[in-house]
């Protein structure tokens, strides 16, 4: 297959209220297939929540009380995986026979995750990716994924892959996902500042990859009715403005940066593009020098408790 069509969704999670949100996200991967799209990228946490604005009580040294209420209703919207929000999402998935990038708050134990999920338009769960470094107070809420989830899962185009927002920055993991040969780079944001197109871009020219990335676009009517929101309400009703857009392999923006609201960008692609860029520039290829330099990714999983049987 030398062509498909991707869908990346600019769409803002339902407040307070997870069932709408999931009933949103089966609503719109079901338009995404009407439409035609093949792989289909959601927002970072869109189910769940991003708190854009929350400070949960915290000062250094003391917690409040309210605070601790906020975090404990935010972690009743997060999502259990698998579980059944996962099968309605794959249920969507197999209907609209498309892959479904989905970003979702994770609820493992007494931890939330910022965690993005994988679809197969058979509808499976393929895998998962937690983002390894949240940002800055974002470590209030979650904890830190490792390297058992650097995921990259196959389609009739190659690997496709997920790093999250900030995660972008980091020059490491981006080497490790380009040595999966990752030709599908979904990056599901919060970030909806100017400066994040030049980040995607040069990210689709360094991979010479596909780059889809999206972004919520949240109002302050969308934003949890029981939560502290610290942000000014004099800087407007609009939390998070948007900017998804999608990059070809050689940095050339080809659908957005979107910031007009709520929608949904799809444009047909053709995969023999990363095979015309990795012809002068391959990063984990003929452009490596791996006799100056190298990297050690380590992929287990880094459980708190490890139990060794009796003999």
């Amino acid at each position: 297959m030398t062509h498909f069509t991707a869908a990346v969704v600019q769409a803002g999670t339902v407040g307070a209220d997870s069932a709408a949100t999931l009933a949103k996200a089966e609503d719109l991967i079901a338009e995404c297939g009407r439409r035609g799209a093949e792989v289909a990228v959601f927002p970072e946490a869109f189910i769940g929540g991003y708190p854009k604005g929350a400070d949960f009580g915290v000062v250094i040294g003391a917690r409040r009380p309210e605070g601790r209420e906020e975090y404990a209703a935010y972690a009743c919207r997060a999502i259990l995986v698998p579980g059944p929000e996962t099968l309605r999402l794959g249920r969507a998935a197999k209907h609209a026979k498309l892959f479904v990038v989905m970003g979702v708050i994770e609820r493992d134990g007494g931890t939330l995750y910022c965690t993005v999920l994988f679809f197969g338009p058979d509808g499976s769960l393929l895998g998962k990716h937690r983002k390894i470094m949240p940002t800055a107070a974002e470590r209030l809420c979650w904890g830190f994924g490792d390297g058992s989830t650097l995921t990259t899962v196959p389609t009739p185009w190659g690997p496709l892959g997920s790093v999250i927002c900030w995660e972008n920055y980091m020059p490491l993991l981006r080497m490790a996902m380009y040595s999966k040969g990752i030709a599908i780079y979904c990056a599901p944001t919060a970030d909806d500042r100017d400066t994040w197109e030049a980040t995607m871009r040069h990210i689709a020219l360094e991979g010479r990859c596909f780059v889809l990335s999206a972004c919520q676009y949240l109002t302050r009517a969308d934003f949890p009715a029981n939560m502290h929101n610290a942000l000014p309400a004099e800087a407007g009703d609009v939390l998070m403005r948007g900017g998804s857009l999608i990059v070809d392999p050689l940095g050339r923006v080809v659908a957005g940066p979107d910031f007009s609201g709520e929608t949904i960008l799809v444009e047909q692609l053709d995969v023999r593009d990363i095979l015309r860029g990795k012809f002068d520039f391959d990063v984990a290829g003929h452009y490596a020098r791996p006799d100056l330099f190298s990297m050690t990714l380590d992929e287990r999983v880094r459980a708190a408790v490890l139990t060794t049987a009796a003999e």
